[in-house]
């Protein structure tokens, strides 16, 4: 059975779809496997995604961005009073209920905000259908948990209008837990989780207590003042010094210009991730004089280095508020390389069964060697207790980062074990089948 999952962000969008037991992230028709959540308005034409991004230099006034922030809310309700005043797209109140004003050269449309989130869940069911080559709309969709019941209705009634059947709304902390399999590899025990989401428009920090495989919010906190964005705009507003600094002009004031230097910054942001410096070249940015500047990464740390610590201090603040400290959360990564076990079937347990466990291993290995072990008692890794063994190879090795490998292990009823291994970024899989003996 093949389904869907949507996750619909203030920013960005993406679409995973799970088939032959096992889920992926897809990418769109651009090649990445993130769509961002803009929709451009035209006389005969409605953009989406990257195309909608890319034209917003000059099409800004009619450009949507950021939809989920109003989606389902009011106007006496201060998120949206916020949103109105910072957006570039004109909303008006009309009934009763928000409406973005778009003016298309030929005429002026009012277009509801569930419009919008409609046509970008279109996207991503497109998206998902060409990779299942079939007509699946199942789909389950992630919400924020500070989604009232209005927000959450109005997203799952948008997905509905785009062709979804809408299986379920999760909640982004309890996605993310599934997503790294968090708890469905140790069956018993209790243990505790911090999710740290860093979206592009704000911070949602979740503390998750694991029970058994049950997930419960212990406490959460959502900070829109630090986001994606905000490193963006930092980047933008430096670029835009030094090119105050060379040819004497201050373009801060110049909406098209500190476009164009914020199109530049996000590009540069997403290059510093993994090397050590990044190219930003404007053409024409200010009466034909190009622009081009070259940010270390060192460089990029320190300008953001302010927001770097919000982020620390805000989960401090959160332990605090939930009681714990540090030692008391159990989510941890080796990225020593060294070996770890992990019980994923422990004696007695029901048949038949199915697990998941999200391996991280040092970017920079080249193959990573998943060893099945049977326990009679301490001595459980012996090499006697060893019993097979999944080895991905010729792994394409990343000089920082860790390399998520996502392991699905099935027993059946007779008792043979069928285990995959998939690198996540790559999508290079190897599986071996273990079979009763007779």
């Amino acid at each position: 059975m093949a389904a869907i999952g949507v996750h619909l962000g203030c920013t960005s969008a993406c679409v995973a779809v799970y088939k032959d037991g096992r889920a992926d992230v897809v990418a769109n028709d651009a090649g990445d496997r993130v769509t961002p959540a803009i929709v451009a308005y035209a006389e005969r034409e409605q953009v989406v995604g990257l195309a909608a991004k890319q034209s917003r230099i000059r099409n800004i006034s009619s450009t949507v961005v950021k939809v989920k922030q109003i989606l389902g809310r009011s106007a006496a309700d201060p998120q949206a009073q916020k949103y109105i005043t910072e957006s570039k797209c004109l909303v008006t109140e009309k009934n009763g209920k928000l409406r973005y004003e778009i003016d298309t050269g030929e005429e002026t449309k009012l277009v509801n905000p569930e419009d919008v989130a409609r046509r970008i869940f279109s996207k991503m069911r497109e998206t998902a259908h060409s990779v299942l080559g079939s007509d699946v709309n199942d789909v389950v969709v992630t919400v924020p948990f500070d989604f009232g019941e209005k927000q959450k209705s109005a997203l799952g009634e948008a997905a509905g209008a785009a062709g979804f059947n809408v299986l379920r709304l999760i909640h982004e902390p309890s996605a993310a837990l599934l997503a790294y399999g968090i708890g469905q590899d140790r069956p018993t025990g209790k243990s505790h989780v911090l999710v740290f989401k860093l979206g592009g428009a704000s911070l949602s920090l979740s503390v998750m207590e694991v029970n058994s495989g049950m997930y419960r919010v212990l406490s959460t906190n959502t900070s829109d003042d630090i986001g994606g964005a905000h490193f963006t705009d930092t980047l933008a507003r430096y670029l835009a010094s030094e090119f105050q600094r060379l040819f004497r002009h201050d373009v801060r004031g110049n909406a098209r210009a500190m476009m164009k230097l914020t199109n530049s910054a996000e590009v540069a942001k997403h290059s510093l991730s993994t090397l050590g410096s990044a190219n930003c070249f404007v053409d024409s940015l200010y009466e034909g004089q190009d622009f081009d500047c070259t940010v270390s990464r060192a460089r990029f740390e320190l300008l953001c280095s302010p927001l770097f610590n919000k982020c620390i201090e805000a989960v401090r603040e959160l332990l605090h508020q939930t009681g714990f400290t540090a030692s008391d959360i159990n989510k941890g990564v080796d990225e020593s390389g060294a070996d770890s076990f992990t019980v994923l079937f422990p004696s007695g347990t029901p048949l038949p069964a199915r697990r998941q466990h999200m391996l991280q291993a040092p970017g920079g290995l080249s193959s990573v060697c998943l060893e099945l072990y049977e326990s009679e008692g301490k001595n459980s890794t012996s090499e006697e207790a060893k019993f097979a063994q999944v080895v991905l190879q010729d792994l394409d090795k990343k000089e920082n980062g860790l390399r998520d490998i996502l392991a699905v292990l099935t027993m059946k009823r007779d008792g043979s074990l069928q285990v995959t291994c998939t690198d996540q970024e790559t999508g290079k899989c190897e599986a071996v089948t273990v079979e009763v003996a007779s």
